[in-house]
């Protein structure tokens, strides 16, 4: 969460305070938790300013678990067609973007021409947030995809990447 831009994060949030309440209260729970604060303080608080409250903890190390559950909710439920536009671009079976059992490896070629299509139909941020998304929560890490999503800089999440300086600059 703490990678994406403050209007993406917010939108998974707002996603599910419409969406998906106990999700939401989760969040907010944890958060509270984290913060040493009973709920309350939180809920009182107008949605806006709470919102950057619950993002500046949701991208902590102890909440990653939240952090997950509500960046893949929001994928799942609102994002569906980028993640069927991949799987089906790699011809990997699956219902409604939820895949059973993914392959160990797969083709550099496919990858990049999935990659591709994902950039031609959807928004660059969005294809960045679901492919690291992707990477990181799948037990069948992709050595190639891994290597994509830190050179690819279409793929950059939040602020643009900036290279490396190197001994010749």
């Amino acid at each position: 969460m703490g990678a994406m831009k403050p209007e993406m994060a917010t939108d998974v949030l707002e996603f599910a305070f419409s969406a998906d309440k106990n999700l939401y209260r989760a969040a907010l729970e944890a958060v509270a938790q984290a913060r040493k604060l009973r709920t309350v303080f939180l809920e009182r608080q107008p949605r806006t300013e709470r919102n950057v409250s619950m993002l500046s903890f949701l991208s902590r190390p102890a909440l990653d678990v939240v952090s997950d559950n509500l960046l893949r909710a929001w994928l799942l439920k609102k994002h569906t067609a980028v993640l069927t536009d991949f799987l089906d671009a790699l011809k990997i079976p699956h219902e409604k973007g939820v895949v059973e059992d993914l392959p160990q490896t797969v083709d550099d070629g496919a990858l990049g021409s999935a990659i591709d299509t994902l950039l031609a139909k959807h928004p660059p941020e969005l294809v960045a947030v679901y492919l690291n998304a992707f990477n990181d929560m799948n037990e069948a890490r992709w050595p190639n995809l891994a290597t994509r999503l830190q050179e690819d800089t279409r793929l950059a999440l939040g602020s643009p990447q900036t290279k490396p300086s190197s001994p010749e600059d």
